[in-house]
C-alpha cells in the first residue's frame, strides 16, 4: 500500500481533524523499554499511516530509529486491528470503520547520547524523533504527551508547556515541535534562573565536580551576550538538559532547549571548564543559527530521508567560531586564553590531511555518509564542516573588520541573516547566504567562496591575521616524521590512523595493526615519541607489528619533522593600525597577550 494521504477519498477531505495523544510509560526502567501508547480520536481516513523518523534535525545521519521499535499492536474497543509494515519505518493500520483507535509499542532505549534515547533505573531521556510516529497529513495537528513515571518522586522536565490540571501532560503545537522537545524524567537536579526577564531551567542528571552557582552565573553571561547580538531572546522559556558521566562530550540544539553531555569531572580544571562553556555557547547560539536561521533544504524537514545542503559550514562552522568568542565577550576568559583556544582549533585543521582532499561545501553535503561515520581513512579524505567552517568564519570576520575599520563584522552578517530569514523562519539558499555576506563586506566574494569553500586551496591565515597584529607560527615536532597515531587498548598498542603519504604508509603499515617493537625493542603509545627522538630524518628503522594476527616487520625510512602545533602570536612591534584592529576585535590591547 501507499500512504493514505496520497490517495485519500474526496469525502474525507473536509472531515474533522483527529486528536492525537501519546502516553509514555516506563514501568520497568531496568529493562530499558519505554512503553508508548498512541490514542487517536476522530481519525477520518480508512487507513492509518504511521512513520517513525529516520533522523533528527541537528544531527545529520540516518540513524534508523525504527530498529529499536518492538511489540507493535493496534486495536479498537479491545479488539485487534489488522496492520502491516510497508518499509523499514512505515506501518499501516486498517481501521475497519472505527473512528477511535489505540496503537501500542515499545522502544528499546539504552544509548546515552543527545540524539537517541536512554532509560535505566536512574532516569529516562528521549528525543521525539526516536520515539514518536509521524502521522502523514496531520503533522500540523497539536499533540498531547503524558508521561507516566515509574516512581512518584521522578519529575519531568521538557521545554513543552504543561497542560493545566493534567498531571505530567504537555502540549506540542505540531509534530516538528514534538520532535524538537526532548524529555528528561527522573530524580535530576533542577535549577531555575532568569535572564532578561525570561525563565530558564537547568536540569542535571549525574554527579560531577561542578560548582552550580558559578555555572549558572556563567551561563547567564553567555545568554546575555548572545541575546545582545540578535536584539533579544526569541522564546518565552528555555531549558538546558545536562547529562554527566565519564569521558563524554556532545550537544544537540533545539528551538527552546538544548541537550548537553559532558564528562562528570570536567569542571575543576580551567581549560576543561572553558570547553564546557564553549559547548553551552555553541548549542545556545544554535537557537538562532540553524533552528531559526536555516538553509532552504531544512526549512521543511523530510523525516524519511537525508536533507542535503552545502551550507552546514555556516550552520555549524560559524557557530563554532562564535562558541570561542562568546565566553571571551562574556568575561569568562581573557584574550590570551581565547588565542590559545583558537590556536588549538587551527592546529587541528592544519594537521588534518583530509583538508587537501575534500572541499568544504562537499563536506557539508556529504555529512550524511561521512562525518558521523568515521573510519581509518577519514582523516586522510575528509575535513569537518564544523572545523573548516570555523576557519572560514574567522577569515570572513577578519576580512570584514579590516575592510571597514571594525565598523562592520561577522556580527552584522548574523544580525542581517536573522532579520532577513530567521525572524520569519524562511529558508535561505547558498546564493542568498553569499549575497548577505557580500552586502556586509561591501565587496565581491565570489573568488573567496570559490577558492576556500568549493576547492581545497590552503587557507592564507597570515594574510588575514596580519592587519590585527597577529601571525600563525608553526612549531616543528622534535622527532622525525613517522605518520601514525596509536591508542593503547586492553594492553595492546593499536595503530588507529596512518597518514596518507607518510613513511609508515609507504612502508606498508596499516590502521588496525598492533605495534610491537622498533629495532627489536618493545614500544608503546606512551614511549613512541621518545624512541623516535633517537633517530634522524632518512634513518631506517625496523618496525614489528601484528597484521591480522600475522607477525610482520617493515623497514621504514623516517621523514623530516612535520609541524605538530600552530600558535597565533603577536607580530614584532605591531603598528598603530594593527593595535587598533586587535583592540576592536578582542577588546584588549595587544600588548596584554
Amino acid at each position: 500500500m501507499t500512504e493514505a494521504t496520497a490517495s485519500r477519498p474526496n469525502s474525507y477531505i473536509q472531515e474533522t481533524a483527529p486528536t492525537i495523544h501519546y502516553l509514555v510509560a516506563m514501568p520497568e526502567p531496568e529493562t530499558h523499554l519505554f512503553e508508548v501508547t498512541l490514542r487517536l480520536v476522530n481519525y477520518p481516513w480508512p487507513i492509518l499511516d504511521l512513520k517513525l523518523p529516520v533522523w533528527t534535525p541537528g544531527s545529520y545521519l540516518v540513524r534508523e530509529y525504527a530498529k529499536n521499535l518492538q511489540d507493535f499492536v493496534a486495536f479498537a474497543d479491545d479488539k485487534p486491528l489488522p496492520w502491516q509494515k510497508n518499509s523499514k519505518n512505515h506501518w499501516q493500520v486498517d481501521k475497519i470503520g472505527v473512528s477511535e483507535l489505540t496503537v501500542r509499542y515499545r522502544i528499546f532505549a539504552n544509548e546515552l547520547s543527545v540524539r537517541t534515547n536512554h532509560l535505566d533505573a536512574t532516569h529516562g531521556y528521549f528525543n521525539g524523533a526516536a520515539i514518536f510516529f509521524r502521522i502523514p497529513g496531520w503533522e500540523k495537528q497539536p499533540i498531547r504527551v503524558t508521561i507516566v513515571p515509574p516512581y512518584p518522586e521522578w519529575r519531568v522536565t521538557t521545554a513543552l508547556p504543561a497542560i493545566n490540571n493534567e498531571t505530567n501532560t504537555f502540549l506540542a503545537s505540531d509534530f516538528d515541535t514534538l520532535v524538537d522537545s526532548p524529555f528528561e524524567i527522573g530524580r535530576h537536579e533542577l535549577y531555575q534562573f532568569e535572564v532578561l526577564g525570561k525563565p530558564h531551567e537547568l536540569a542535571i542528571w549525574g554527579q560531577g565536580n561542578y560548582q552550580i552557582q558559578q555555572m549558572i552565573a556563567d551561563i547567564q553571561k553567555i545568554i546575555q551576550v548572545e541575546a545582545q547580538m540578535f536584539g533579544g531572546l526569541p522564546y518565552e522559556r528555555y531549558v538546558f538538559l545536562l547529562h554527566l558521566f565519564s569521558q563524554a562530550f556532545g550537544g544537540l540544539e533545539h528551538k527552546n532547549s538544548c541537550s548537553l553531555i559532558y564528562q562528570r569531572f570536567g569542571f575543576r580544571v580551567p581549560e576543561k571548564y572553558d570547553r564546557f562553556l564553549q559547548l553551552v555557547a555553541h548549542e545556545f547560539f544554535h537557537l538562532w543559527n540553524v533552528k531559526r536561521i536555516r538553509p532552504k533544504a531544512l526549512e521543511v524537514f523530510d523525516y524519511d530521508q537525508e536533507n542535503y545542503t552545502p551550507c552546514l559550514w555556516f550552520c555549524e562552522g560559524t557557530t563554532s567560531y562564535y562558541d570561542l568568542l562568546i565566553p571571551l565577550r562574556a568575561g569568562i576568559y581573557d584574550a590570551k586564553s581565547y588565542l590559545n583556544h583558537l590556536s588549538k582549533e587551527i592546529t587541528r585543521y592544519e594537521t588534518t590531511p583530509g583538508r587537501k582532499v575534500q572541499p568544504l561545501a562537499e563536506s557539508s553535503f556529504d555529512a550524511w555518509i561521512k562525518l558521523y561515520r568515521p573510519d581509518a581513512n577519514s582523516g586522510n579524505s575528509q575535513i569537518s564542516y564544523y572545523l573548516k567552517g570555523e576557519m572560514i568564519s574567522l577569515l570572513l570576520d577578519l576580512l570584514i573588520r579590516s575592510t571597514h575599520s571594525n565598523q562592520r563584522s561577522l556580527d552584522d552578517v548574523m544580525l542581517k541573516m536573522w532579520q532577513q530569514f530567521g525572524e520569519a523562519e524562511i529558508g535561505y539558499t547558498q546564493e542568498q547566504l553569499q549575497e548577505v555576506i557580500e552586502s556586509v563586506a561591501g565587496i565581491d566574494l565570489a573568488d573567496f567562496f570559490e577558492r576556500y569553500i568549493h576547492t581545497t586551496e590552503d587557507l592564507p591565515f597570515n594574510q588575514y591575521l596580519e592587519p590585527f597584529g597577529l601571525q600563525l607560527v608553526a612549531e616543528q615536532q622534535e622527532e622525525p616524521y613517522f605518520g601514525v597515531r596509536i591508542n593503547t587498548e586492553n594492553g595492546r598498542e593499536i595503530i588507529k590512523f596512518v597518514e596518507t603519504g607518510s613513511p609508515a604508509q609507504i612502508g606498508g603499515i596499516d590502521a588496525g595493526d598492533e605495534l610491537l617493537a622498533i629495532n627489536g625493542i618493545k614500544v608503546t603509545a606512551n614511549t613512541l615519541s621518545d624512541r623516535l627522538k633517537d633517530y634522524q630524518a632518512s634513518d631506517r628503522i625496523e618496525v614489528a607489528v601484528f597484521h591480522q594476527d600475522e607477525l610482520r616487520t617493515y623497514s621504514i625510512k623516517l621523514g623530516s619533522p612535520n609541524p605538530t602545533r600552530y600558535q597565533v602570536k603577536p607580530v614584532d612591534s605591531p603598528n598603530s593600525t594593527q593595535q587598533q584592529n586587535f583592540a576592536a576585535w578582542l577588546g584588549v590591547a595587544i600588548a596584554i597577550v
